[in-house]
């Protein structure tokens, strides 16, 4: 098949995933066993979000743990065996007006007789001065790629979920001193982990505040901290900033092409089905409730189903 707009050639595919997070790979994996010859465009990252995280604790099978980025290769691994095929390449534009749907990356044009969207969050930001400035010279949203360039010195956390508290204590193996900043007066995250927080000697929390600045030139020296009850603005010294309050779906592909709600989460009903036949989303792009690696695993496998039925029925 060749665009006769581009003079390309088109390499044709029944399913075509996009992600390689939870999501994506398990529905990879179902595809694949349903013999639908599935090809996912991983993006930059296999392993999704879970491959930042230091260690997954709630995934069943694996009483002691493992790595996020483990976790993503032996799911790749388990697809692979049943002829998954996967192409290290990002989705820069689709074309859901047509049939087959067309996928475009940095190198080639693909069309797809159904697509599974599973293209996950990115971490949300603080959206303060000296943010952008400072991201890779101190601000970081990732403590598992970072945290040993801090071997020795101070930072903080910002966040009072399941991932800043997660990431907070992962950073005590390098940081002489963790400082948690939470805007209210208590966590969100599980007991379990508030417990260890508590318990941590390296951990101080200092609640009711949110950072205003993130201070510095040519790396971070500081943050301001404003307390959300009294208004009072005080500048704590800090080498660092990490940053996990929270992720935002990456959905601005389908701009303009599938219902979105006001935060920008794909729409999907009970069957994993999108505003468009034929276009089945999975993980967080469509989950803005339980964003866990088992649920995004679970929807993976409902959408690579339902893509299964839908086809069998065209």
């Amino acid at each position: 098949m060749t665009d006769a707009a581009t003079n390309k050639q088109i390499q044709h595919e029944k399913v075509i995933i996009l992600g390689a997070g939870p999501a994506g790979l398990v529905a990879a994996l179902y595809a694949a066993r349903a013999e639908l010859d599935p090809f996912i465009l991983t993006g930059m990252e296999l392993g999704g979000q879970a491959s930042l995280t230091n260690e997954i604790e709630n995934y069943p099978g694996f009483p002691d743990g493992i790595g996020g980025s483990e976790l993503g290769e032996i799911f790749k691994r388990q697809a692979e065996k049943f002829g998954a095929r996967f192409e290290f390449d990002a989705a820069t534009a689709v074309d859901l007006s047509q049939k087959p749907f067309i996928v475009r990356t940095y190198g080639k044009e693909y069309s797809a007789d159904t697509l599974i969207l599973a293209t996950g969050a990115s971490p949300v930001k603080l959206n303060v001065p000296g943010e952008e400035l400072l991201t890779g010279r101190g601000v970081s949203y990732c403590a598992t790629c970072d945290g040993w360039f801090f071997k020795n010195k101070e930072v903080v956390v910002v966040g009072g979920g399941d991932s800043a508290l997660e990431e907070a204590l992962f950073l005590t193996r390098f940081a002489s001193k963790v400082r948690i900043i939470h805007r209210r007066d208590k966590f969100r995250a599980g007991q379990i982990l508030q417990n260890r927080v508590t318990e941590n000697p390296k951990i101080e929390v200092i609640w009711d505040s949110v950072v205003d600045k993130v201070n510095g030139n040519e790396k971070v020296t500081g943050v301001d901290l404003r307390n959300v009850k009294s208004g009072e603005v005080t500048t704590l010294p800090t080498d660092g900033v990490f940053v996990f309050i929270g992720h935002s779906p990456n959905t601005s592909l389908y701009k303009g092409q599938l219902e979105m709600d006001d935060r920008g989460f794909l729409v999907v009903d009970t069957s994993m089905r999108t505003s468009i036949p034929g276009v089945f989303a999975a993980g967080e792009v469509g989950d803005p409730i339980y964003k866990q690696v088992i649920t995004s695993a679970g929807l993976g496998a409902a959408a690579a189903i339902q893509a299964t039925r839908y086809l069998q029925e065209s």
